[in-house]
This record gives C-alpha cells, structure tokens and sequence, in this order.
C-alpha cells in the first residue's frame, strides 16, 4: 500500500509541475528540442462537407433475399458536415472535440455487400437514427516526452499544429473512433479524399469496436518515436451486432487491439502489424446452424448469442512511396479473422487481400490533382458461408442461399483539386485555406456478397468535398 501511495504521489507532482509549464513559453516557428502548439486557446481545426451521388447498375438476379442489392438498381445521395475542435491545454496535453452530421442514404438500403461503396453511409442497422448533429469524438491527449527533439505537426483534423516529441509515451482517452488510431494508410484511409469503397479505406477483416455511425468510448496507449510505434486500445463493444448501443462493462464486452508500425527512413516504407480481440455477446455460426437443423428452421445467429464469446484477428498494412515526394505510392492489405462468432460490429469480411496505388497529377501539370487504382478480394470462413448458404442473414448479407465465391472489387477514381481563392474573391475569402476537390469515381463489383448467382455490378459516382 505504501508504495503504491507513493507512486500516486510522485505521479500526482509530476501533472502539477508539469500543468504549471505556461503553454506557450516558447516559439513553434523556431526550431527547438521542446513540444509546443502554435496557441494554447480553443482552435478549429477543421471543418468538412462532403456530398456523394452514386448509382447503382442493374445486375443478375436468380433469386434474392431480404438483405439483397436490388437488381433493379439504385440512385441515392449523402451528405456529411463536420466540425473539428481542438485545444492545447499545455504542450502535453490537449482535447478534441468534433461533431458531425450525416444526411441521406446509400444505394440498394446499404445492404447486399461485404464492401459496401460508400465510405460515409451509415448503416442499416441504424436507419432509425435520427439526422441530426451528434458528437463523433470527445477525447483528451496526454504526451510525455522520452528524449529531446521535435518533429512538425500541420494543422488537420484532431490535429493541433505546432511541434510534438518526436519520442513520447501518448495516451488518449474518451469518445473515439479505432480507425483513428489503428490501421492507418497513407494511400487508402480517408473516404472523403481517397478510395470510397470500405475495403479499401480500411482492413475489413478487422471487426473493430464501434457502434452504427463508427465511434465508440475506449483508451489507447501507446510508445511512438520517428522509426517505431507500439499501441494498444481497448474500447467498448456494442450490446448487438451493428447497434448504437454500446456495452457499459468492459470486463463483459470490448475490442482489445495492439498495433506495431515499422518504418525505414531511407526508403519510406511502413510497415502495420495488427492483432485483435473481441468479447462480446455474440452469436456462433455453427451451433446456430446445429439449432435450425434439429427445429427444422431457418438459422438465426442472433437466437444463439451468448455473453463472453470471442473473436480474433490479424492483420498487415504496407505504404510504399515511390516519388513526388511520397504523393505517387503503392499499398497493401491482408486481412484474417477466425470467423466463428458473428461478424458484430464493421462488416461481414473474414479475409480479405487489398492493394493498389495513388499517383500525383504532377505529371500531367496537375500537381494537387490525384488519380488511384485499387482492387480488394475477400473471403468467408467455413462457417461463416455455411451459415448463409442455409438461409441465414447477417446485418448487411443475406440472399436466402448462397453459391459460395470470393466478393472481387475494382475502383477507380480522379480526384480533381479546384482552385483556390479565386481571382474575384473578397480579401477575407483568400485568407481562408479552403480546399475544393471534385471525384468522379467507378466501382466494378464481381459476386456480391460472396455469391456467384448474383452480378456483377456496377457503381459510379461523383463526391464533392470543400474542408477547412
């Protein structure tokens, strides 16, 4: 007991001292051994709308289920606003706070694929959610130095400019996102900006914690210097497959995830190394089908979930620049999850191999112009597909049957940066640093939802976003 009082104490001088540190004792445009943020008040750090347009082609039909694409096609629209706060407290401290607004519906109900083509829709299970602004993220950042030397930070979303340790221990707490903190790619992570499709902005074989809209509450800590870094983050799962609600005891239910990234200096190579675990109440594959078989009944892996079931992950993530200062470069995914317990809370992907690349348009004179190339191929475990091949269905898949083949996905898109400020704008217009972007985008889908009766199909689409 004493030495743990004696640990809170030293801990407990440690914040003070470092809490009575003024902020701004510094200069962040002077180079210095020290962290410290431009301004110590509350800042905007971003602000964003996005817009998308995107239709849906005909496809082949033989028969369709409840959680099918609509073979007729479709034609829907999104909208998304957002608004980023942050503020420094010290140079160690910081917190965020956004929030968001999304509008709109995606093509065939947001149903019927594993990837699903529209990175900002919200999903299915939350159709009933209200189109309102709510809060995204809510979090504070602590960081303690390790060693001298400071490297650069641009303002951005949750992201305060000035200078950070280039070695640190960080940690973060409160309202968050995983995707935030776990699987990033300089080349495939934004859907706003880059690939559209879900298994191309993310590792869909990584179920990662989050309620319908994608955030959820949880803590990340984490080791970072400029050659590795080693996170781990825990957050609470929700209290269904794709619900809202999320659980309040994380010894009954959370996503447990550790993250080593590897980079080489000289090349620009980085390299993710993922690993994952899930507890929550979920449903088993298997034994749901083991109960429609003795009931003479159609599977339904909610009726058999349980409290403490599992699942597991991997997952690999590489970024290649190849030149333009790192704006024209390759990337891959591999994804693996056992695939026994119901897929619960992103998508319904068990494996999945992604990769493809972005090229810088300042080889056609086009220098903030962006073309990408992409393909994603993912799979089903072995129960995972016996499950729907015998009539079951999950949050997003269901065709009543299924003639079992791995969902294949092309996308292509030009991403067109408009300029800014124009000639005839007011002075106070021209200071603003406004970003214009114009996508068109094309998606060729072969099987989807991992059944050959049904497509291909075909997805365009055009996404206009304006950020600040």
């Amino acid at each position: 007991m004493r030495k743990r009082d004696s640990t809170a104490r030293l801990l407990a001088v440690w914040i003070i001292s470092l809490w009575a540190t003024p902020a701004l004792a510094c200069d962040p445009t002077v180079e210095s051994e020290q962290p410290c943020p431009e301004s110590n008040w509350p800042t905007l750090v971003g602000a964003q709308y996005t817009f998308v347009r995107q239709h849906q082609s005909r496809l082949t039909s033989a028969y369709q289920g409840p959680l099918s694409l609509d073979p007729n096609g479709d034609t829907e629209q999104t909208h998304t606003i957002g608004l980023y706060l942050g503020w420094a407290l010290a140079s160690w401290a910081q917190i965020y706070l956004d929030t968001e607004k999304f509008m709109g519906a995606g093509v065939s109900n947001s149903v019927g694929l594993a990837g699903l083509t529209n990175g900002d829709v919200v999903r299915q299970g939350g159709a009933g959610l209200p189109k309102v602004f709510y809060i995204a993220r809510q979090y504070v950042r602590l960081m303690l130095p390790l060693a001298p030397g400071t490297t650069r930070i641009e303002r951005g979303q949750d992201q305060l400019p000035g200078t950070e340790a280039a070695t640190r221990l960080e940690f973060k707490f409160g309202a968050l996102a995983a995707s935030d903190d776990f699987d990033h790619n300089r080349y495939a992570s934004s859907t706003r900006t880059q690939f559209m499709n879900w298994s191309l902005w993310d590792n869909t074989a990584w179920d990662y914690a989050a309620d319908t809209r994608g955030y959820t509450y949880g803590a990340v800590f984490g080791f970072v210097s400029p050659r590795w870094s080693l996170k781990y983050g825990a957050y609470l799962m929700p209290t269904r497959a794709n619900g809202q609600e999320l659980e309040n005891a994380p010894r009954r239910a959370r996503g447990d995830n550790l993250e080593l990234t590897l980079s080489a200096a000289q090349s620009g190579t980085v390299i993710r190394l993922l690993a994952y675990r899930n507890l929550a109440r979920m449903g088993n594959y298997r034994e749901a089908l083991q109960i429609a078989a003795a009931t003479g009944s159609v599977p339904n892996i909610v009726a058999d979930d349980r409290v403490g079931r599992r699942k597991y992950g991997f997952g690999i993530n590489v970024e290649q620049p190849l030149a333009d200062d790192g704006e024209t470069g390759v990337f891959a995914r591999l994804g693996w999850n056992d695939g026994h317990t119901e897929s619960f809370a992103f998508t319904e992907v068990d494996r999945l191999l992604s990769f493809g690349g972005q090229v810088s348009g300042s080889h056609w004179a086009r220098s903030e112009d962006r073309a990408g190339a992409a393909v994603a191929i993912e799979g089903l475990s072995g129960p995972h597909r016996d499950y729907l091949a015998a009539g079951g269905s999950g949050f997003l898949l269901g065709d009543g049957t299924l003639t079992y083949a791995h969902e294949q996905i092309l996308e292509l898109y030009y991403r067109v940066q408009l300029p800014w400020p124009l000639n005839d704008s007011s002075p106070v217009f021209r200071k603003l640093p406004l970003k214009i972007q114009v996508t068109p985008d094309f998606q060729y889908i072969r099987n989807p939802a991992y059944n050959h009766d049904r497509g291909p199909v075909k997805f365009w689409a055009v996404r206009f976003h304006l950020e600040l």
